[in-house]
């Protein structure tokens, strides 16, 4: 058997802070740890094991959950009214129908993404004695299901297995990735706004090109970061830009956020007040359930596929509060910029998770050219 090793509950709560940080949107740490803190009194052990030692004939699976903004709600009161019944372990039965419909066992579990899909791997993982491949699909949450490095080097997401709250069973076989997404959020708009999803069923060789390693650990260090800048009454903010080799691009109070729902995703245009060395400032925020692109005084900031955090400045947690890519008014934020990993900065990884992508008329721009040209604030 492949060496795996036990996460130490502090750990497992560093991994889910750190996820949320990850996820460039507004995440709430503290619901995660609660569910898998209860998990753990109930005796779950949580293995993490690396890449590297996964054997290359080892079956990969993960799972997530497809939000769906804009959804029917008039679904869920027709459901209500036949009194139809609500059903438990929906990520879980989307694997067993995965492997049913591949006919094969699964050997370990994938993170998709990070935020609300971390907490979903550790808790399928711990239920199906699996260990957890210190690997992520994105590493930072993202809207679309091919915007993931598996299909950056051509392997699918496909056959994917959807489970909706009522425990209707959807399995797709889509032509390519992009199918995949319409389908994948078809079923979780029609099912009142979400369903599981088991997908990127992979082996132990495609994981290794088709991950970004190590990704665990990053959110680990990151979620380290903040603690130990907390308890040693340092700032958490300039812990973590030390730490990502991040910029410091605002701090300021929300002061509009137009969010809506509409084809399966949140969409929001947020705008923050400068407070401290920023005031007299502004910063805008475009946001399909995460942040995407942003702009000081009118001026391009940060571009994705490069990272934008949006902090608690006290604590150095993604904020809350909101619902999906939301930012509530009156909250304080501070901006953190991070340059996007390598396998994101390829002419492909652009393509898919870039500007223009997302509709804009205009090219990314690397986060440290941005930056060097931003003018003085004052």
């Amino acid at each position: 058997m492949p060496e795996t090793r036990t996460l130490s509950e502090q750990e497992v709560i560093d991994l889910l802070v750190g996820s949320c940080i990850q996820a460039t949107r507004g995440c709430n740490a503290a619901n995660y740890i609660e569910r898998v803190s209860a998990a753990m009194a109930e005796g779950a052990e949580f293995q993490i094991i690396s890449a590297d030692d996964l054997p290359d004939d080892w079956m990969a699976v993960g799972t997530a959950a497809v939000g769906g903004g804009g959804a029917w709600e008039h679904v869920i009161e027709r459901t209500q009214e036949q009194g139809l019944e609500l059903v438990e372990g929906t990520n879980t039965s989307s694997v067993e129908v995965l492997a049913d419909h591949l006919g094969v066992d699964f050997n370990a579990v994938l993170r998709l993404e990070s935020a609300g899909a971390t907490v979903s791997a550790l808790l399928l993982a711990a239920e199906m004695g699996l260990p957890l491949v210190d690997a992520c699909l994105s590493v930072r949450a993202r809207p679309e299901i091919q915007q993931q490095i598996p299909w950056l080097v051509g392997i699918p997401s496909t056959p994917s297995a959807l489970v909706t709250r009522w425990g209707d069973q959807v399995v797709i076989e889509g032509v390519d990735d992009y199918r995949a997404e319409d389908l994948a959020r078809g079923v979780a708009v029609s099912s009142g706004g979400g369903a599981a999803i088991a997908m990127n069923p992979m082996t132990g060789a495609e994981v290794k090109r088709g991950t970004i390693t190590g990704a665990l650990s990053e959110a680990i260090e990151l979620g380290r970061t903040v603690r130990e800048a907390r308890e040693q009454g340092s700032d958490p903010i300039e812990a973590l830009i030390e730490v990502t080799g991040g910029y410091m691009l605002f701090q300021g109070i929300v002061t509009g956020s137009d969010q809506r729902g509409d084809r399966g995703f949140s969409w929001t245009d947020a705008e923050l007040a400068g407070v401290g060395e920023f005031e007299g400032h502004t910063y805008e925020i475009f946001v399909k359930n995460e942040n995407i692109v942003s702009w000081l005084d009118g001026e391009l900031d940060v571009i994705s596929p490069d990272y934008i955090f949006n902090l608690d400045p006290e604590t150095g947690h993604a904020i809350t509060g909101g619902g999906l890519g939301g930012y509530p008014i009156g909250m304080e934020v501070a901006m953190v910029g991070v340059r996007g990993h390598d396998e994101w900065l390829t002419p492909a990884g652009i393509d898919i998770i870039g500007p223009r992508h997302f509709g804009f008329d205009f090219d990314y721009v690397p986060i440290a050219e941005l930056q060097a040209g931003r003018p003085p604030l004052n």
